[in-house]
């Protein structure tokens, strides 16, 4: 486990506080109706919706990662690989709190092993 798991709680805490603000913030482009003479505009706003749509799913999964790892906390389980069972190093968790699987691990759920 971290050498300050409350410290840690609290890094996670404000971090879902920021994830949950930027994505209450977020708006989605609306679009127009589209007509003959506005293909180019009917384009650049799609491509702007599918680019607002992917940066949304993307906060939503870190929202999660952090969500998870604030129960890990709750069950007395942060620290540990939730695949393998091993010990997160510490320095792993000072760069990503809510790391929660090793890189074979991560690898192999992914299909890359």
């Amino acid at each position: 486990m971290p050498p300050d798991l409350e410290a840690t709680r609290e890094r996670l805490m404000a971090e879902r506080e920021k994830l949950t603000r930027s994505l209450e913030e977020e708006e989605l482009p609306e679009l127009d109706q589209l007509t003959y003479g506005s293909q180019a505009a009917s384009a650049s706003q799609v491509f702007e919706q599918s680019r607002t749509l992917a940066l949304r799913g993307n906060l939503e999964h870190l929202l999660r990662q952090v969500e998870d790892a604030l129960a890990r906390c709750e069950a007395e389980t942060y620290g540990i690989y939730e695949i393998c069972g091993l010990e997160i190093p510490v320095e792993r968790l000072e760069i990503l709190p809510y790391a929660a699987r090793c890189v074979p691990c991560q690898e192999k759920r992914e299909g890359g092993a």
